[in-house]
């Protein structure tokens, strides 16, 4: 492609990705340096639009940013107030009792469920008020590196063919310059991967494990809606091995936020998220929630699962790593606003002390913060909660939860290890039984177009597409012939469909589909699929509520 001038913008500080993180970092920013110039870089066609959560939240951190929170109208307005966990079977459920003491973790006295899309434009809001600059629709998709430090990023050139050559509406990307950046682009950034490669940021560390995140979000008749019920499942339709479960929140105006994760370290290459969660709903405990009502949004997103031991090194010359992209989620809560906030937070802190010169040039301090803040401490304390779920089964992993809570309160002498990244955990095909799953009723149960269709994911099509094979000889002896194509059934979007079988299979890779979930980044079997930031405001648009 053709060199163009780009247009350069001088900050001192910019953040890529407009989550709870980032934009907790800039409110932290201008509160304590008010002359301070900072950006925030959002891929996302609008602040929220590309964030997915339950959500059911612990305000902690915001109590911190913003004490006057609810003075100023921050979208928090149901608070959890009916808490349950259930063990299901086939066709029957079991409430686990005593809550607060057999899963403390899990309990969310005091807390909130929400719409995270919203709550993250409200503080967008907040964050305008003190000056900060917001581009959204502008995907940051290249670092910008000096003398071994980086120096700010660049946006993806708009208007380009899929022959990458520009088209006539071309527009070139632009630098976005600063004395340090942050980095809070949520699970498996893309530049966030590329930036722990180029500085070895994961040396000595677990590798990390991640969770599938699936849901719908739900109107239903008012006779049925019970504001502040929180209710989460284990067990089936999941196998013993297979770590998993589903949220189901009532909130909001007769709304019902629910979803689906499933591990990535899952070893059935046969196995489908969105078919295990669309069968869920047929079970009595979720299928008398939801019916009668209509389904009016879908989405998906990867987690970081792997806690504690999988956190990388969190600092490099000119900037640091914040909220899911280091991967702070804490599993057993099934919560990880609060903890991005506050990582956003302590971030911001750092790089206050460095630009006044009051610390050394780098914000190194930013990992002794993080090191000696309720953040840490809070994830030491159940670092070994979601890797015994994979040492021992759910039952195994489920009765060592509730002894480490309980009895060991979080300081067992020993840490597990997470011993292999998740595509290593795959079976091959013919090792494993075929699932199969019930055809869709269009009325409980759905298809992924016709899900897709309520993301309102939107791609130009004759951009390049960006999810690519390194090497496309692969995919037939590794992914087809050994595997059974995972892709096309871990993808909860239809992107990679198989035509043909046989000796004359071949993938297809409907592009255009993708709802930036970066699945296929993570359990690709060769890792032979590179997810590449596509231009800005395209993948999913979710609405309020979602």
């Amino acid at each position: 492609m053709s060199e163009t001038a780009r247009e350069q913008m001088e900050f001192d500080v910019v953040i890529v990705g407009a989550g709870p993180a980032g934009l907790s970092a800039a409110i932290r920013l201008r509160q304590l340096t008010p002359e301070a110039t900072v950006c925030v870089v959002e891929k996302g066609s609008e602040v929220g639009a590309h964030i997915l959560s339950g959500a059911c939240i612990e305000p902690r951190a915001l109590d911190e940013l913003i004490p006057d929170w609810k003075e100023k109208g921050a979208p928090l307005n149901t608070p959890a107030t009916d808490d349950r966990i259930m063990f299901l079977t086939p066709q029957r459920s079991y409430t686990v009792p005593m809550l607060e003491r057999v899963m403390p973790h899990m309990a969310n006295h005091g807390n909130y469920i929400v719409s995270l899309g919203d709550v993250c434009r409200w503080l967008a809001a907040q964050a305008e008020e003190l000056g900060v600059e917001i581009y959204p629709g502008f995907a940051a998709a290249e670092l910008l590196e000096e003398d071994g430090r980086i120096v700010g990023v660049a946006t993806g050139d708009m208007g380009v063919t899929r022959e990458g050559e520009p088209g006539p509406n071309h527009q070139p990307g632009m630098e976005l310059r600063a004395t340090y950046t942050l980095f809070g682009e949520g699970c498996r950034g893309s530049l966030g991967k590329k930036l722990m490669a180029r500085f070895d940021l994961r040396e000595g560390v677990d590798p990390q494990t991640y969770g599938l995140g699936i849901k719908e979000l739900w109107e239903i008749p008012k006779e049925k809606h019970r504001p502040g019920l929180v209710q989460h499942t284990f067990g089936w339709p999941l196998d013993r091995k297979t770590y998993g479960g589903s949220w189901l929140y009532h909130f909001g105006d007769n709304l019902v936020s629910y979803g689906f994760v499933v591990g990535l370290d899952y070893e059935n290459p046969w196995l489908s998220p969105f078919d295990e969660m669309q069968r869920l709903k047929t079970h009595p405990a979720v299928r008398e929630h939801l019916e009668g009502g209509r389904r009016i949004a879908y989405g998906a997103r990867a987690l970081s699962e792997g806690g504690l031991q999988s956190i990388p090194r969190l600092t490099f010359p000119g900037g640091a790593l914040i909220g899911d992209t280091a991967g702070f989620l804490n599993v057993p809560k099934i919560k990880g606003t609060h903890t991005a906030m506050k990582s956003g937070m302590l971030a911001a802190e750092a790089v206050a002390e460095a630009l006044a010169g009051d610390k050394p040039a780098e914000p190194a301090s930013f990992t002794a913060k993080v090191r000696a803040s309720w953040l840490w401490e809070e994830l030491r304390d159940v670092r070994n909660v979601r890797p015994s779920f994979s040492k021992f089964g759910v039952f195994g992993g489920a009765l060592y939860s509730g002894i480490d809570a309980m009895l060991l309160r979080g300081r067992a002498p020993w840490t597990m290890e997470v011993r292999h990244p998740d595509n290593e955990a795959l079976k091959k095909a013919s090792e494993c039984e075929k699932i199969v799953y019930p055809r869709p009723d269009g009325k409980l149960t759905f298809d992924k177009l016709s899900s897709v269709f309520l993301s309102s994911t939107n791609h130009e099509e004759d951009q390049p597409v960006h999810l690519r094979l390194r090497d496309p000889s692969l995919w037939k002896p590794v992914n087809y012939d050994t595997y059974g194509s995972p892709e096309s059934r871990y993808c909860p979007a239809g992107v990679y469909e198989v035509v043909g079988e046989g000796a004359d299979a071949a993938l297809r890779i409907n592009a255009q589909n993708c709802v930036h979930c970066k699945t296929c980044d993570i359990k690709d079997p060769d890792q032979n699929i590179d997810w590449c930031t596509p231009e800005g405001g395209g993948g999913p648009n979710y609405i309020g509520g979602m």
